[in-house]
């Protein structure tokens, strides 16, 4: 397969699920990869079936990024290597149970690698893309803007990933880094079981199967946009939402207390 290159993309949990089949997207549209997980023996299989398929460079850096050591070592690479024109912040997990049926390591676990890991990680690339051109991609959740559906603790990781987004595009909007947020919802990867969920018995129309879910996030990331829900059919939706939280803006800091408090 020939395509003009891209450049490299470094991809985290691209074992499986969306960061496989992100891996997969991306090395076919022309992009050298970095895949970043845990599991050094699927990583490797990815690897070489990509290479074969597309001919591509196709590094694997095996890390956990719930480790200080590890995701340093990360943040090193996109700090290093120039090649790099992507990063795709795509790890993550979900508790087995609510807030209160968790205890601290579980809880320190996902804000370690929902919350602490994508923040280092867009940094590091974020401050060379500024200036010589990249974009980065986290991975987020329609639960950021539903929070009461399901635990809070994942939502608002979620939703700072929304906000993270949201901010680096405001702050850089003239610069040569561009940014995107992927809102899934519901979608066929191993994060159920994992978690101890069955996606099964969620109603069928509500499970997205990964493929399409990635096709149309870079269908999204194409048209340039920040936000992006491949889920919600009514567009106008998102934007009535948008426009709403920043006509609440100028309003949301006064010297005054708002007269219904008085």
């Amino acid at each position: 397969m020939s395509v003009t290159s891209q450049g490299t993309a470094l991809i985290t949990g691209a074992s499986s699920g969306i960061g496989a089949v992100y891996a997969d997207r991306l090395a076919k549209r022309g992009f050298d990869l970095v895949l970043v997980a845990r599991d050094g023996a699927r990583l490797d299989a990815l690897a070489e079936r990509l290479a074969e398929e597309t001919g591509r460079g196709i590094d694997v850096l095996r890390a956990d990024l719930t480790d200080a050591a590890d995701l340093a070592k990360v943040a090193g690479r996109l700090s290093t290597d120039a090649s790099i024109t992507l990063l795709v912040n795509n790890a993550g997990m979900s508790l087995n149970g609510s807030l209160l049926e968790n205890e601290a390591p579980a809880l320190e676990r996902i804000i370690a690698l929902n919350v602490t890991a994508p923040t280092l990680l867009a940094s590091a690339a974020g401050k060379l893309f500024v200036g010589r051109g990249g974009a980065i991609i986290n991975i987020a959740s329609v639960l950021a803007l539903a929070p009461e559906m399901f635990d809070g603790v994942y939502s608002g990781t979620k939703a700072y990933l929304l906000n993270l987004t949201l901010g680096l595009a405001s702050a850089h909007a003239e610069s040569k880094l561009r940014v995107q947020a992927v809102l899934p919802g519901a979608t066929r990867t191993e994060i159920w079981e994992r978690s101890g969920k069955d996606v099964d018995a969620l109603p069928a129309e509500w499970v997205m199967e990964v493929g399409d879910l990635v096709d149309a996030a870079l269908a999204g990331f194409d048209k340039g946009e920040t936000v992006t829900i491949p889920p919600l059919a009514d567009e106008g939706q998102w934007l009535a939402y948008d426009a709403a939280r920043k006509a609440m803006a100028p309003n949301l800091s006064r010297r005054d207390v708002a007269a219904r408090y008085r």
